[in-house]
């Protein structure tokens, strides 16, 4: 007998519902969507050189930092990060399934993921009341592009390029040098 499981039509039912699978899924506007479990190194890389970073400069007292297994909730459903940081708030418990208050979240790219980080998930986590400043890096090369909250909006989009680039993310007092966050990257070949 084939059982199928009813699928969730709210972000709390995901969260509940998607505990202990295998695989990786997002939520997105009622819809449970199937996501990329395979990275390349370079992906894995960066996504841990940033954590890295991070995890030296935000106080660990007051901040989460994490890679994709952390849920973040969006106005449109449930996104699953490359890296987060999550302010701790009062009521933050350490059994929680998604980010109470976050303040930057990052994708690194990937070949199929192109679209999906500049336009879907940059429209869903712009709407996160809390996210003060969105990363994207490339898999390929030293380059980042910043996108940051200006008062009640977004600023421009800036772009990063090269290892002697440093991006800064204020109020944090926080500098990511590109020479860290690609540290030990296969880096793509320039003509």
């Amino acid at each position: 007998m084939n059982i199928q499981s009813k699928l969730p039509t709210t972000p709390d039912e995901f969260l509940r519902w998607n505990e202990g699978r295998e695989g990786k899924r997002e939520f997105v506007r009622g819809r449970v969507v199937e996501m990329m479990i395979n990275v390349t190194r370079n992906h894995a890389d960066i996504a841990a050189n940033l954590i890295q970073l991070l995890r030296e400069q935000f106080d660990r007292k007051e901040y989460s930092v994490g890679s994709a297994d952390f849920a973040v909730r969006t106005p449109d459903g449930v996104r699953f990060p490359d890296v987060f940081v999550d302010r701790k708030r009062e009521g933050a418990k350490g059994t929680d399934l998604s980010a109470v208050e976050p303040v930057v979240l990052a994708e690194i790219l990937s070949p199929s993921s192109l679209a999906r980080d500049f336009h879907d998930k940059m429209h869903d986590y712009q709407g996160v009341p809390s996210l003060q400043h969105y990363l994207i890096a490339s898999h390929e090369e030293p380059r980042v592009w910043l996108t940051s909250r200006v008062g009640e909006g977004w600023g421009k989009t800036e772009m990063f390029i090269g290892l002697d680039e440093i991006v800064f993310l204020p109020p944090f007092n926080v500098s990511l040098p590109l020479a860290a966050l690609y540290e030990g990257i296969e880096i793509k070949a320039t003509s």
